[in-house]
């Protein structure tokens, strides 16, 4: 198959490296063609540190990173198979990246969004691929989780559901199917935990590390609650909360008042060495 994918941050160039392995050919495409290199750029540095480890060989690091093109949004698509967009969560941005090559694809190209928690529906709204466009959410780190989200909106066909369920299996994954619904089935059961551990912080219930410890050997979680904040990014929690409640209107998915402040500190955990830990 031939995959376009938008957008290069960890996500976009993580699922291109599951693409990649699994001996698709993968173009990759940012705002800018020198955004998408710096994303090339990590991955094979990402690459070079197993092969150092001796996780990779030289060669299946030089096949996996051929497989990969860097390509301008303006480049031919008329040959994608499947378009799939991993760019921050703004409706309007997805949107607009669907709407611009919603004519510019074949007919029978799959449309699918990396989305955590928006409506699919809305996405394809009014898209002559609406049929053919469906969620596939990737979990980070895409190399190393074996889970898929497949979601289906209101206008899924069947057929593409079930194409891409088989093509998760193909790349190693292990695909659930659901239909859209706010968080879909992970987000909806794990964030708001997050968010009550954050209320729990804020409420001086429990220190940080006892939170942490009390999931991880009361409940056999590999990782505490705050520290997997910090690794999926507080502004993401934040963004899923906001999601659930303003899709819900349920009180109980009301974002936490620490999680907002973090965020606005721009302490998003990992990616930015500041959050509930530190990493500098």
């Amino acid at each position: 198959m031939l995959i376009r994918i938008i957008g290069t941050g960890a996500m976009g160039i993580g699922i291109a490296h599951v693409f990649a392995a699994a001996g698709h050919s993968v173009e990759v495409a940012d705002l800018t063609v020198e955004t998408a290199e710096a994303g090339v750029n990590r991955l094979a540095v990402q690459l070079d540190r197993q092969v150092e480890k001796g996780r990779l060989t030289e060669a299946e690091k030089s096949r996996l990173l051929g497989q990969i093109r860097v390509v301008s949004e303006d480049d031919d698509v008329s040959e994608t198979d499947l378009l799939l967009e991993a760019v921050s969560e703004t409706t309007a941005l997805k949107r607009a990246i669907f709407e611009a090559y919603d004519t510019r694809c074949k007919g029978d190209c799959i449309f699918a969004t990396n989305t955590s928690s928006l409506s699919i529906t809305e996405l394809a709204a009014g898209l002559s691929h609406a049929g053919r466009f469906l969620g596939m959410h990737f979990f980070n780190p895409p190399p190393v989780m074996k889970l898929v989200e497949v979601i289906s909106g209101e206008e899924t066909s069947a057929e593409t559901v079930s194409e891409i369920a088989a093509l998760c299996e193909q790349l190693g994954k292990t695909p659930v199917t659901c239909r859209e619904a706010p968080g879909f089935i992970v987000n909806r059961l794990l964030i708001p935990m997050l968010n009550e551990a954050c209320n729990l912080l804020e409420e001086q219930v429990a220190g940080r590390d006892d939170i942490d410890a009390a999931m991880k050997l009361g409940a056999n979680h590999p990782m505490g609650p705050l520290a997997l904040a910090d690794l999926i990014g507080l502004d993401i929690c934040l963004n899923i909360m906001e999601t659930l409640f303003l899709e819900t209107g349920d009180p109980k998915f009301r974002p936490s008042v620490l999680l907002r402040k973090m965020v606005r500190a721009g302490k998003l955990g990992r990616k930015t060495k500041r959050g509930f830990y530190d990493y500098g």
